[in-house]
Formats: structure tokens, sequence, C-alpha cells
């Protein structure tokens, strides 16, 4: 006799909204709910398995035998299994088993909405509830929109979470553990946000979190969903920002997971020509389908919404939105109207950032897109897909390649450097230096870097003072900003100890500093994204390798006049254009002795002159470190 009892938290309103692809909280549906139902306590299980003949609950309660556990579909062709079985408790493994009505087939899946899991290689989804954890950042979430707006300082620190630091065992620091070690390091460098790489569960660690299973759960690698909770509780509570790698261009194929999860092809598109990625070998998700649209975009508003995360960083946006990304003549077809455009992904990408933006306020979406797609960044009313932000690979690959040519060359490269500026303000860009440049034999970034210590250090400020004072918002992977020599490895903790040696705790104060002078500069980023806040003075100067440039804020009293010198050439006496007479200060300077500088500094106040220069009306005389940045402005 069944233990199964008939229950649902389906109503025909939800049913409707779930088939045309407009359900986005169906986290508070399906999955496994504790719940007491007429005095009697146990689990609601709900699953979308619309060419099952049977399902069960199989589990610790009833010694994994479906047999006394069989769901009940519903009347309504939805293809939604449930039902309510007393006496199950948190806490508890569990798992569907389907049968097909296909071929009979019996598979063994995890819950798609599961919120936790068994720690890996172990595959199980567990019984839980996450309503009882007791938030504690209510001011921050009630001023987070004048924290995460686009005309605020966004300076974002990625992190792998299980090698950004190990115990002296080796061992995985726990959520716990990081909330007190990595929340204070975050602040003591300044950085507005953190980004963490795919913390939603996943099966193999080399694949970084990007192959994942459990898309409502946050990896049991590090502690307990409530634990994860308190890691970004306590973010917030120290002003930072969290931002989560959201992963739907892809999902792996493990047979626990999403994939022929009824016996058919149920979450990834039937026709491999856009179900199966040749990269990652795994397979593609079926934007045609409106079950599958509800279900990742609850996926992304579960998080913004039962975990406060500040925004979304959207994995791989260029392999969702064309056809034939990664395949050769033959691998793919067009569409409907002869183009490469993937229009039903483009059409979710677009319900997605709607969705996003319309339920929360004060959070951003971010697309990692490396094409020239147009409008990724404009409102979707406007014909664009509706992200906040976009990462500037364009400007990333010219600067580190740029950077890694010897000073003697660069003057025939100066276009190389400069080029960014010339769409900077097409999109509202990100400029990234992520994991991605840091591994697979690309060498860290210190290492990219030409000459002896002194100046691959010395160029490491340049390069991230140039980041810094170029339009945009930043993202700086971790070990970056303490100059870390060898390339990233995920099974080992970063390189600590090199902080007992110079050039290292030099550049980490130098990097702490840095984000605390472009928090504290308006003019670095209340214009960010637009054409006004940019002005050249000069980008002519291929002789000597130097940029120079205006930023612009709100107010003109606070603009700021940067100059990079890309040689080891101490220029005494440089005559750059300003729009006004007066008294100039430098407000900072990337060689300075506290950070591993030669110290060449403008110590005393500086008088511009009325002398036409760099087509401004006035000029003034500075001395320029070499490979160093400095920034200036009206005293």
């Amino acid at each position: 006799m069944s233990q199964v009892k008939a229950y649902s938290l389906f109503s025909e309103f939800d049913v409707n909204l779930f088939k045309a692809g407009k359900h986005f909280k169906l986290y508070e549906k399906f999955g496994a709910h504790p719940m007491t139902i007429d005095g009697e306590e146990g689990v609601y299980f709900s699953v979308w398995a619309p060419s099952a003949s049977a399902v069960a609950v199989i589990g610790d309660f009833n010694s994994w035998d479906g047999k006394t556990s069989g769901l009940n579909v519903r009347w309504d062709s939805s293809g939604i299994w449930e039902g309510f079985i007393p006496k199950v408790e948190k806490g508890t493994r569990y798992k569907f088993r389907i049968t097909s009505n296909n071929d009979g087939v019996v598979t063994e899946k995890v819950d798609p909405y599961g919120l936790f899991f068994e720690t890996p290689p172990n595959t199980a989804s567990i019984i839980w509830d996450i309503s009882d954890y007791k938030w504690k950042d209510k001011n921050w979430m009630s001023y987070r929109k004048d924290k995460n707006g686009l005309d605020k300082p966004y300076s974002v620190y990625e992190v792998h979470l299980g090698s950004w630091k190990r115990n002296s065992k080796g061992e995985f620091l726990t959520y716990k553990e990081l909330a007190k070690d990595l929340v204070s390091y975050v602040k003591e460098m300044n950085f507005t946000h953190v980004e963490f790489m795919p913390i939603m569960e996943y099966p193999y660690d080399p694949s970084w979190g990007y192959q994942l299973i459990g898309y409502f759960a946050p990896t049991s690698r590090f502690g307990s969903p409530q634990e994860f909770m308190h890691l970004i509780d306590t973010f917030h509570q120290n002003d930072i920002g969290v931002l989560l790698d959201w992963v739907p261009a892809h999902f792996p194929s493990d047979a626990h997971g999403l994939g022929n999860f009824d016996g058919s092809h149920l979450y990834e598109h039937p026709d491999t020509k856009k179900g199966y990625h040749p990269d990652w070998k795994s397979l593609i998700f079926n934007f045609e389908r409106n079950e599958v649209r509800s279900f990742l975009i609850s996926n992304a508003l579960f998080w913004l919404d039962m975990y406060h995360a500040d925004g979304l960083r959207v994995d791989a946006v260029a392999s969702i939105i064309y056809l034939d990304y990664s395949r050769e003549e033959g691998e793919w077809e067009p569409n409907i109207y002869g183009g490469n455009e993937n229009l039903a992904a483009v059409s979710f990408l677009k319900d997605f950032n709607q969705a996003v933006y319309e339920n929360f306020e004060g959070v951003q979406t971010i697309a990692e897109e490396s094409t020239a797609f147009h409008g990724v960044t404009k409102p979707v009313s406007e014909g664009g897909l509706g992200f906040g932000m976009k990462w500037m690979m364009g400007w990333m690959h010219d600067t580190l390649e740029y950077f890694a040519k010897d000073p003697l060359y660069r003057k025939h490269h100066q276009n190389d450097i400069s080029f960014s500026l010339t769409y900077a303000f097409t999109e509202n860009f990100m400029l990234p230096l992520s994991h991605d440049e840091v591994v697979y034999g690309k060498k860290s970034i210190v290492s990219k870097q030409p000459g002896d210590e002194w100046q691959r250090f010395a160029n490491l400020r340049l390069l991230y003072g140039y980041m810094f004072m170029h339009p945009g918002a930043k993202l700086l992977f971790m070990g970056n900003e303490f100059g870390q020599y060898e390339e990233w490895n995920f099974e080992q903790s970063l390189d600590w100890n090199l902080l007992d040696f110079l050039p290292h705790k030099g550049m980490k104060d130098f990097m702490s500093a840095l984000n605390e002078f472009y928090k504290s500069t308006p003019a670095l980023y209340e214009k960010a994204f637009s054409t006004e806040g940019f002005e050249w003075i000069s980008y002519e100067d291929n002789e000597n390798s130097v940029l120079s440039f205006i930023r612009k804020g709100n107010d003109a009293k606070n603009d700021v006049y940067v100059v990079c010198n890309f040689t080891p050439n101490l220029l005494k006496e440089y005559r750059i254009g300003v729009p006004s007479a007066g008294k100039i200060i430098e407000i900072f300077n990337s060689d300075h002795q506290k950070f591993g500088g030669s110290g060449n500094s403008n110590s005393d106040v500086l008088r511009s002159k009325k002398m036409a220069w760099n087509n401004q009306k006035y000029s003034v005389e500075i001395d320029v470190a070499p490979l160093a940045i400095a920034v200036f402005k009206n005293a």
C-alpha cells in the first residue's frame, strides 16, 4: 500500500504559467518541501517528468525501495508528479526513480530543485529547509541600490572558494571559516564586490564548478546552505557586494543529473546541433521549451531572492546566442531568417534580464560575451539583451598583449593600448583580468611582464593602474593582487607565503591603495559608461610611449588628469595640456617606494601656464616616473 498521500502546491494558474515559460518562482513549488498536513509531519515532493510512466521517491526513509512511495501524476497533462509522504524528515537523502514510458528504462535522478546535496563523489539530494535562516543584512539590502549602481565604484575580486586558501592540512576552508578570513581580506584590500566562481553543486572538481548538477544548491564541499548564507550575510554586513557566476549555457550528462531526465530529452535540446556542446562535451538547454525557460529563470531569481545575491555574472553568453558557436560548416543550421543567432536563446536572455530587474532593486547582471553582438547592455525595451554590464574581452586581449612586449618596442604598438577607447562606450563594459587568463600555459599576470623582477612588478602596477583609470568596472582574479608567480591551480591554495617578500607585499599594498583611491575618486566612476566621463589629452606620443587623458565626474572640480609611462625611462619636465589655469597636485603614483617603486614623484604644487598644448589652452610640466602611472587634480 502506498505511503504517498495526494497533495499539491500547484494551482491551475501555476501550471499555466509554468507551461507558458512565465513562472519564475518554481522553487516554491517543485522539489522537496517539509511541511505539516492534517497534523502529520512529512515532505511534499514534486518533479516534472512528462515522459515517465511512473515516478517514485527513494531514499533513506524507505531503504531506497520505491515500491511504496510512488508519486501521483497530475490530471492536466502538465507532466508534474507529486505527493506528500509522512514521517520523512529534514536531512534525509533521496532521489527520484523514474520509469520512462518510451522504453521502460529506469533511472535514478537527483532533484532538479534540490536545496542540498551529498558531498561528491556521492550524488543524492538531501531534504532541507532554508527558510529558517535569520538574515542580518537589512541595512545593506536597504541601501544596496546606492552601492551597486552603474554610477558607483565597481571593483570585483573573483574567487574560487576551493583554492583561495586551504588549511594547514590542505583541506578546504568551510563557509564559516571563509566568512572570517575571506571577508576580512576583501575588506582590507578595499574591493567593493566579490564574485564567486560557480558554487552551485557540481560533481567534477576540474570543471571549477562550470558543470552544474544542483542548480538550487550551494556545494556541500564547504558546508550547509545556511552556512553559505552566513558567508554572504557577513560580506553584506561589511559593505561588500556578492556576485555569483551563473551557468545557463550548458550542463553535464552525468547519469544522475538533468540529461535524459525522464527517458526523453527533457531539459536538453533533442537536436545535437543545438543540444550538445563540442567544446565542453556537455548538453545545452532547450531554450525553445517554455518549461525549461521557467526552470532557468526561476533558478536565477532563487539566488537573488533566497540568498540575497547582488548580481549574476552569466557565463559563456556567446555560446548561448550563436548557433554556429565553435561549430564547423554543416554542424549547425541557420535560423528561419537564414542567420546564425539562436532566436529562442536571445529571447530567453531578454526574459531573464527583464525578470531580474523587474523583481529586484539594486542588482546587476553581467554578460561574459566575447563578440560584437549588438546591444548586450541595452535595455530590452530598446532592442537589447538587457544586461547591466558586459566583459570587455577586446580590452583584455589587447592590453595583455601590449604589456607582454619589451618596452623598447611599445612605441610601435601605441594603437594597441589606446584602441579600446574607440569603442569603450558602445556597451557598459567591465574590464576583466579573470581566471581564464592565468591557466593552461598562459602564465600568471606578473609572469607575462617583461624585464627583471623590478620591471615586472613596475609593469604590473602600471597595468592595474591603467585598468582602474580606464572607463568601466573592474574585475581581478585572486592571486593577481599580490603578483602570484605560478599559474592558478584549483587543487591547492594560493601562494600566500610570497607575502613574506617585499615585491609581493608592495604589490598587495599597492592594490589596496589603488582600490581605495578608485572608491574615493568620483571622476573614475560617476560617468564610467559615458563619453562625458573621458577626454584624451594625448594618445599620439608614440616615441615616449605615453598616454594622457582626463577622467570626469559630475563636478568638474573633481576631474583628474592621468599620465601613463609605458617605458622604463624617467621623463623629466614632461609637458601635458590641461583645460584651465591654476595649481595642480599629484594625488596618486604607482612608483611610490612603499609599493616597491623607485620613488619618483611630483611632491611640489605645480602651476599650469597659458601655453597651448595637446589641444588645451593651458599646460603644465610634470615628472613622469618609469613604468608608472600618475594622477593629478586641480588644487
